[in-house]
């Protein structure tokens, strides 16, 4: 590659990686933050409840329990796998596809450590997730479904994400996947693919039937 070409590709690279990480570690903070809040306040929601139970206000009380089941839903932690950092990024994308309307179904297990970096792993799976929203929201609301799997395979965690799309079959240009979302999108696909490489790691994308998989193995900490 030319050197001024290098230097400029570096350059946005970088810029793009960072912008990434500021925004995920913005939406894990800001889920984190709901979840310390509701706790703050579990202690006044039990003397409330204690209070309309006292009174034999029942009606109240199953309002109330209802408004604190709807609640508590916006900041559960959906995905549990074993691994925090895992389930930081996960639930934090899960929670950001459910507000726009996006159904996932998530079976994610990381029970040992991992050889990649916290920011390594928060930039594929960031990746792989905002591609998917962003792609789901060309459908209407009803077909918007995004499956993820997460699993060990021997030495290997094996990763699967699947989302539905508004076109039956993506083309390609030069081995790659075309892509209509403008500057950013195609450096974050670039920067994955680094990331894969750098670990020694395996990545597949398919597009079939209005659905696009991405496929990746990475090797585990020993």
């Amino acid at each position: 590659m030319i050197p001024f070409l290098s230097k400029y590709v570096d350059k946005k690279l970088s810029a793009y990686q960072h912008d990434l990480i500021e925004t995920h570690y913005s939406e894990v903070d800001n889920m984190y933050r709901k979840m310390r809040g509701w706790r703050h306040d579990y202690r006044n929601h039990i003397q409330t409840m204690k209070v309309l139970a006292a009174e034999g206000d029942l009606d109240a009380l199953k309002k109330y329990l209802d408004k604190l089941d709807e609640d508590l839903n916006t900041v559960d932690v959906v995905v549990k796998t074993g691994n925090k950092m895992t389930d930081a990024i996960l639930n934090s994308k899960i929670s950001l596809a459910k507000s726009k309307g996006i159904n996932v179904i998530a079976d994610a297990k990381v029970p040992v450590e991992l050889k990649m970096s916290d920011i390594d792993l928060c930039i594929v799976i960031g990746n792989l997730f905002d591609n998917a929203i962003e792609a789901s929201l060309a459908l209407p609301e009803q077909e918007r479904l995004i499956r993820l799997y997460m699993d060990i395979k021997n030495t290997q965690l094996y990763m699967c994400l699947t989302n539905f799309t508004s076109v039956k079959k993506l083309k390609k240009q030069g081995g790659r996947y075309v892509t209509t979302k403008g500057e950013g999108h195609g450096f974050g696909l670039v920067r994955v693919d680094d990331i894969i490489e750098r670990y020694g790691g395996y990545i597949s994308r398919n597009s079939e039937d209005g659905a696009f998989t991405t496929e990746i193995m990475l090797p585990v900490a020993r």
